[in-house]
């Protein structure tokens, strides 16, 4: 049960934050991780093990490396939104550049550390750096859940101004819609979401894509409440199935982030190609 529990929020909560995010972007392939928040999830846990080590306080510890993940992650998106976030002044498509470039340091970063390091903190390492739902404390659940539904309460009370939001900004704006306050919120509402799923069972970098577009095909509607919902149930199934594969069919010999990516990779071109063809 415990496991089941962390799919569903992780479902849900990933599901909420892409579709919000590709509506303020107006792009349904960008996805928050392209502002680089789970580079930042691997520079902490590089970080600690790098200087501290695999047995120290800040790894056995799992509230305070979760509580030290979520602060770094929500920190490093709001210190992004807030210096280059100016709607008056930069696009929105620059932030999402200069998010891609900050990911790719931070990434390039992380692998230099990754060389340094003992080969035997390193293995340890690795299990940090990919999405596990197994050993999961009850009460470390249970502070996401709290996170996470008090989000998802703010999120519910937007969802209209969101509905709206599609239309684009010049729209948005003649229909009394504060927009640019509306991205800035949006935008840290989707770091809040993502950073407390990734601390809770690590990065899954491509899980938002897949459901969210997957989610657009079967529920032809600009409803962002039925969007989500189906985006969030359509996780939650490819996390519980993903999870069935790893035990059952591989037997524990590879993770479920390693597969979803797998597929998320072969989607994302996908799309990509598709995108190209109706630009064309």
């Amino acid at each position: 049960m415990m496991r089941v529990g962390a799919m569903v929020v992780t479902g849900f909560s990933i599901a909420f934050a892409t579709v919000i995010f590709q509506t303020v972007t107006q792009n349904r392939i960008l996805t928050p991780s392209m502002m680089g928040v789970d580079s930042m999830y691997e520079v902490v846990q590089t970080l600690i093990f790098f200087f501290a080590g695999s047995a120290s306080i800040w790894v056995v510890n799992q509230y305070l490396n979760f509580f030290t993940s979520l602060v770094a992650m929500v920190f490093f998106a709001m210190l992004l939104y807030r210096l280059l976030f100016r709607a008056d002044k930069f696009p929105i498509y620059l932030l999402l550049l200069i998010g891609m470039i900050i990911g790719t340091f931070l990434g390039s970063f992380v692998s230099f550390l990754q060389v340094l390091i003992d080969p035997v903190e390193y293995l340890s390492l690795q299990n940090k750096l990919f999405a596990s739902f197994i050993n999961i404390k009850v009460q470390l659940l249970y502070i996401a859940i709290g996170i996470l539904v008090v989000a998802f309460i703010y999120g519910y009370t937007i969802l209209n101004k969101l509905d709206v939001a599609t239309l684009g900004r010049d729209n948005a704006i003649n229909l009394g819609i504060n927009y640019d306050r509306l991205v800035m919120n949006v935008l840290i509402l989707a770091a809040i979401l993502i950073s407390t799923s990734t601390a809770l069972v690590g990065p899954i970098l491509f899980l938002g894509l897949i459901v969210a577009n997957l989610s657009y095909q079967f529920f032809a509607t600009y409803k962002h409440s039925v969007l989500i919902l189906g985006a969030g149930l359509i996780s939650v199934i490819a996390l519980v199935g993903g999870q069935f594969i790893v035990e059952h069919i591989f037997e524990m010999t590879t993770t479920l982030s390693v597969i979803i990516n797998f597929i998320g990779g072969i989607y994302f071109i996908y799309l990509l190609l598709k995108e190209s063809r109706a630009a064309g």
